[in-house]
């Protein structure tokens, strides 16, 4: 995948000039390779007007020269935020944002002293998120093969369900299986949940072993060239009832619906409502427990939020996730998940699995 580090730094310079910051620091491993293409997992990124350093250990030196170009990559002495402190302090810089939400009050605390009285600290929160949000045609195409390879992983663990097998047995395979097809590991811990523990949205896999009659949850995301998928599909082992059916029906309605609402423009929350609607329509509202989807990309949970009250328009080069589900204790849940990416003029469904009720 090309990618312009270079132009997303100078698209971010730019927003920190209509900000009136001279810097940014950045501590999310996602941000500063997004930046600056630096995978290593320790470090701190300060982007400002007159250039970009990379402070980092001794550990990822080498490593942080090899992958960034025109970077200044700084061996930090002492710890890392006291480095970033004082490397600041000689600097000509006096406005520096931060993301409140990425910094602990003791690490701010480091850094301001270290920093010294001269410089401001200015809350600047989601600033390369924001960026993040707008996919490029290059990120687009790898998010796409993520979005395949889920595809495949998940038709071939709904192979291995027999009765009998164990949650963390379908769990190990498919984690082995998407490394094999080349990803680079899950997106998030894999969920497998059968029967009444389907009820739990965001299940682990256990011992528990696959009986007749049961619901099962599978839910899987790989990481592919640093991009994440996401995609759920549910099965009944046996002949579903009636009422399975129907929970069914209006699950795969209600992602319809949303899928179908989430164009270039729309408001986030309408999208949400759509999916609500539908399902208000079948009496299954109350076992709607969380939101219709999420953004997607360098982590599996971006913005932009499809949820209730949720007031961004979703703009083209958005990534999010339509996942309607409903939840019944002492039964199981259902859920229907793909990655839908918005464009100018059409929407685009990244997973490539069907999506009607399987019987096994």
């Amino acid at each position: 995948m090309k990618t312009s580090f270079q132009g997303r730094r100078s698209t971010l310079v730019l927003k920190l000039q209509e900000a009136q910051l001279d810097g940014l620091l950045i501590t999310s491993p996602a941000n500063w390779y997004y930046l600056t293409g630096f995978t290593g997992e320790f470090g701190a990124l300060l982007v400002s007007q007159r250039g970009t350093a990379l402070l980092t250990d001794g550990r990822f030196a080498v490593q942080a020269r090899q992958e960034t170009s025109g970077v200044r990559v700084v061996l930090q002495k002492g710890s890392l935020f006291e480095s970033a402190g004082l490397f600041l302090k000689g600097t000509s810089a006096r406005r520096i944002g931060f993301d409140p939400a990425l910094l602990t009050v003791a690490q701010l605390s480091g850094i301001r002293k270290a920093g010294g009285a001269r410089l401001r600290w200015i809350p600047a929160p989601a600033m390369v998120e924001v960026l993040r949000m707008r996919k490029d045609a290059a990120e687009l195409a790898q998010m796409r093969k993520a979005a395949v390879l889920a595809g495949e992983v998940v038709e071939e663990a709904i192979g291995l369900l027999k009765l009998g097998i164990r949650e963390f047995e379908v769990g190990a395979e498919i984690e082995y299986r998407m490394r094999k097809k080349g990803a680079s590991g899950p997106a998030f811990e894999t969920i497998v949940a059968f029967g009444a523990r389907g009820a739990l949205p965001h299940a682990r896999p256990t011992a528990k072993r696959l009986r007749k009659n049961e619901l099962v949850v599978l839910d899987l995301g790989v990481i592919l060239g640093h991009y994440c998928s996401d995609i759920t599909r549910t099965v009944f082992v046996g002949r579903a009832s009636s009422r399975i059916r129907m929970w069914y029906r209006g699950v795969l309605e209600a992602q319809a619906a949303a899928v179908a609402a989430a164009t270039n423009d729309a408001i986030c929350g309408e999208v949400d409502a759509a999916a609500r609607r539908v399902l208000t329509g079948y009496h299954l509202d109350r076992l709607f427990v969380h939101s219709t989807g999420h953004g997607l990309g360098l982590e599996v949970h971006e913005d932009p939020r499809v949820a209730r009250g949720q007031k961004k328009r979703l703009e083209p080069g958005n990534v999010i996730t339509i996942e309607p589900g409903v939840y019944a204790e002492g039964i199981g849940g259902i859920r229907i998940e793909d990655d839908v990416a918005v464009h100018d003029d059409r929407t685009e469904i990244l997973t490539r699995v069907p999506r009607d009720l399987i019987e096994i």
